[in-house]
């Protein structure tokens, strides 16, 4: 990556070498804009990395897989494409009475295997499939719009959320009432419609509560069920792990003039005049460019990088009471060989996707009760990975790299500290991995605890919030990251020229690139 300091001012500045900020830099650099891109940390990607953790075994720090990277951000990989792999599992979630419940990439094999559990619910899980990908597919159509402001749209704005609307109606009278109806639903009731195996309920419940500080039962995670579908319900696996995905942006951007800084930590942003005028760096050097792109969560970049002087009091009260909320930490493991799970004992394939402990909607909500009254779960949910399975390339020949996130683990701790919880939670972990798999005991050779203190401090998440604020119903749209904002901006509320690029932006959080990709094509619009 380039290491100089260029004394002229650029076109733009993106704060943040992480997936978004990468996005927003190759986007502008395609619109011939002299982009500088600035990381506080040694390497790439943000909370989108892979890392060597442990000698010889590399790991997805943050984002497991690329199940929400879109066509159009895919379209950006012109000379340097990720090698993405899809394996034929979604999701394997082992039962506590020695079964399991396997989501294929085939609908049929799926249900094939759940009328073994329950005739009604293999018939159902047709129609929840149905539904969950047209669902999906719409909420996708609208996680690519700029989310309207109250006054002054641009026309071709007001065409494309025009657009999205015929195509709701294009659902039908049926779907298009029940997608209006299942939005700001609670899962769990979603699920009990369709279901009654509370296997498969609590495996779907995991999915509904990715990244936010909410149980099944919370009104609005029938959204988050459905934002982790919008890629479709395949599992995309990326091929030296997802920081390759950070990594190919690089060279893109690169190859299109774009300059790279690491190790090159923003203390401020520069205003005069009520517009940015660049940052300053934590050693005191001052870079200008007209338009800056912050790819930190918006706590950080308005509070601390602008500051509140810069800000409207009603404004600064309400980055004051955004919600955070980090309630994730994650556990890797190296591994001398594949561990053998409960239903699934000989049969590997049923691994390569996501492996979750979450039995019922009942345990998932006590796993959140633990968690709301500032206590590490007791019985937490569990989303487990065993990425070398399909690449070798992450782990020592005949070894395996073991990932799991652990949910729920809130950022505040009532009676104690991450510092003195890291190792009790590491070794809960593997004790409630090991009733479902008895062999993995013997195969662990190493582990890495990263708590969402940890996802703090070393990744910049404000609370170790990794969707840059939580996704809850008021906190999306036009309520992210705040009221008042206006697309990637805050209008006349800010300083021009300032943009949010990362997950504090619309959509949200996931590897997704939608949030860079927007952010930029919004300030190519209003470029000064």
């Amino acid at each position: 990556m380039s290491a100089h300091a260029d004394p002229q001012t650029y076109d733009a500045i993106i704060i943040g070498g992480g997936h978004n900020g990468l996005v927003a830099a190759l986007t502008l650099a395609r619109a011939h804009r002299r982009v500088l891109v600035l990381e506080r940390r040694a390497q790439l990607g943000g909370a989108a990395s892979t890392e060597e953790l442990i000698p010889g075994f590399r790991f997805n720090t943050g984002a497991p897989n690329a199940n929400l990277l879109p066509a159009d951000v895919f379209g950006l990989f012109r000379q340097h494409p990720p090698d993405f792999m899809q394996p034929a599992v979604r999701a394997f979630a082992p039962q506590p009475d020695g079964s399991g419940i396997t989501i294929w990439r085939d609908t049929e094999r799926t249900a094939m295997e759940l009328a073994t559990r329950s005739a009604k619910d293999a018939k159902a899980y047709w129609e929840f499939a149905r539904q969950l990908e047209r669902f999906a597919g719409v909420l996708s159509k609208m996680a690519h719009l700029r989310p309207p402001s109250l006054t002054q749209n641009p026309a071709r704005l007001l065409m494309a959320w025009a657009g999205l609307a015929l195509q709701l109606r294009r659902l039908g009278a049926r779907d298009m009432m029940d997608f209006m109806r299942v939005l700001p639903m609670g899962a769990a009731t979603w699920l009990n419609e369709h279901f009654e195996d509370e296997g498969i309920k609590g495996l779907y419940a995991a999915y509904a509560t990715t990244g936010i500080m909410q149980g099944p039962r919370a009104s609005g995670t029938a959204f988050m069920l459905l934002y982790q579908h919008m890629g479709g319900t395949l599992q995309r696996l990326v091929r030296g792990g997802v920081g390759a995905v950070s990594e190919s942006l690089a060279k893109e951007a690169t190859q299109l003039g774009v300059s790279i800084r690491t190790g090159a930590g923003v203390a401020r942003i520069l205003t005069s005049d009520g517009g940015v005028t660049g940052v300053e760096l934590e050693d005191g050097e001052q870079i200008h460019a007209r338009q800056v792109l912050s790819n930190a969560d918006p706590h950080t970049t308005f509070l601390k990088l602008l500051g509140s002087a810069q800000l409207e009091p009603r404004l600064y009260r309400r980055f004051r009471s955004l919600k955070l909320r980090g309630s994730s930490a994650t556990v890797h493991f190296a591994l001398g060989g594949v561990p053998q799970f409960l239903g699934a004992v000989g049969q590997a394939d049923r691994l390569q996707g996501d492996i979750i402990i979450s039995p019922s909607l009942d345990y998932a909500e006590q796993a959140y009760d633990d968690a709301k009254h500032g206590r590490l779960s007791a019985a937490p949910v569990l989303i487990a990975r065993i990425p070398s399975l399909l690449d070798a390339s992450l782990a020592p020949t005949r070894k395996h790299t073991l990932s799991v996130t652990v949910r729920y683990a809130p950022y505040a701790l009532a009676e104690s500290n991450w510092d003195a919880e890291r190792e009790r939670m590491g070794d809960m972990v593997l004790d409630m991995l090991a009733e479902y798999a008895p062999s993995l005991r013997t195969l662990v050779e190493d582990r890495r605890v990263i708590t969402p203190l940890d996802y703090e401090r070393e990744y910049g998440l404000a609370g170790g919030s990794e969707m840059h604020g939580q996704m809850g119903l008021d906190q999306l749209l036009l309520n992210r990251p705040v009221p008042g904002s206006v697309g990637f901006r805050l209008g006349g509320h800010g300083p021009r020229g300032l943009y949010i690029c990362g997950a504090g932006g619309h959509p949200g959080g996931g590897l997704t690139g939608l949030p860079g990709l927007l952010a930029a094509q919004q300030a190519l619009q209003e470029q000064p």
